[in-house]
């Protein structure tokens, strides 16, 4: 547990609880929230329990950093446990930043689907399977090329890609399709994103943050920005804790980019209906048909490597006073009030 002490004249009289899986990925947060003086613990998501009879609330906030690609560290049970940990928060009256209904369209691609269409907005077309046999009656209904994704995804991993019939249906024969640890899968089109570019819209407490860029080279899915370590320019970047010791070889540039205001609407109105205050929005332009595609949606964001130099900020701060504040305004709150809102009063 890692904290700093209380009576720091932020009015909290319970600290703000960073729940979290991987050991790296948020060290700028922990030292953003050292500088701010506010209090705080870290809670490991990998070896936790909780009583479900507690009727105190131990943490002014809990803010959900746990990952959907702990399933690839071996972790896949903290996944769903966790869904049943921010539940219990929320219902104690515990002030929860990316709680339940955030984590659960995280950790489905099905959902976020559910999303776009209920909204109007467009997304590569799509089947939901649940076993291997029907991967080749949903491709002929989506058509090819075509990519087979996780339902829980995470970095990239599991997504393949198929060109005909015929590379799908020896995939299916050899039983080498993997579906995740739900065992669910979306059967979705292939698209070629216009000069290589994905753009990704971040927000935070639901609203527009700075939207990047991303170069790619289509040789991976893996579009971590935190991953990134070049700008267009050929400028190394400054790499995040945890960062993977290849990033330098992905090949993936990045820049600012000024978001159009009719994407940004657009983006805010997928976070609110996913109940995602902290996360990220990625789309492109489909290079063969010209179609904006919104595509990925995520809950948990890593913010690009050295942020000062490619977007002029450090989102990592305004992160941390973000927490502060809203910990601040929920501390006192009545928690029934909280209980009846979700724990948004």
């Amino acid at each position: 547990m890692s904290n700093t002490p209380n009576g720091n004249g932020h009015g909290l009289e319970k600290p703000i609880a960073i729940y979290y899986e991987h050991p790296s990925w948020f060290q700028p947060l922990f030292d953003w929230l050292d500088e701010r003086g506010a209090p705080w613990v870290k809670i490991d998501a990998r070896f936790h329990q909780y009583d479900a009879a507690a009727k105190d609330r131990e943490y002014s906030l809990l803010f959900n950093r746990m990952s959907p690609s702990a399933w690839q560290r071996g972790l896949g049970h903290c996944i769903f446990y966790t869904l049943n940990y921010l539940a219990h928060l929320e219902e104690k009256g515990v002030r929860v930043v990316n709680g339940s209904r955030a984590f659960a369209h995280e950790t489905s691609k099905a959902l976020q689907l559910s999303i776009l269409e209920s909204l109007g907005l467009p997304y590569p077309k799509a089947r939901v399977i649940n076993h291997p046999s029907q991967a080749l009656s949903a491709a002929e209904a989506v058509g090819y090329p075509l990519v087979l994704k996780p339902n829980i995804g995470g970095s990239g991993v599991g997504i393949e890609r198929f060109d005909s019939p015929e590379q799908l249906r020896r995939a299916v024969e050899e039983n080498r399709l993997y579906f995740g640890i739900d065992s669910i899968a979306l059967v979705q089109e292939a698209f070629t994103p216009r000069g290589g570019i994905i753009t990704r819209v971040e927000v935070l407490g639901g609203e527009y943050l700075y939207g990047i860029q991303i170069h790619t080279t289509g040789a991976s899915y893996n579009l971590c920005p935190g991953d990134i370590c070049q700008n267009t320019n050929g400028e190394e970047l400054a790499r995040r804790p945890g960062c993977p010791i290849d990033a330098p070889k992905n090949g993936l540039t990045v820049e600012a980019y000024e978001t159009p205001r009719r994407v940004i609407e657009n983006v805010e109105r997928v976070m609110e209906v996913a109940g995602i205050e902290v996360g990220g929005v990625e789309y492109v332009i489909d290079d063969a048909t010209g179609r904006l595609l919104y595509y990925d949606i995520n809950a948990l964001s890593n913010f690009v490597a050295d942020p000062e130099r490619v977007i002029g900020f450090n989102p990592y701060a305004r992160l941390a006073d973000f927490l502060i504040a809203e910990a601040r305004a929920h501390s006192s709150k009545d928690p029934r009030r909280l209980v009846a809102s979700g724990g948004r009063a």
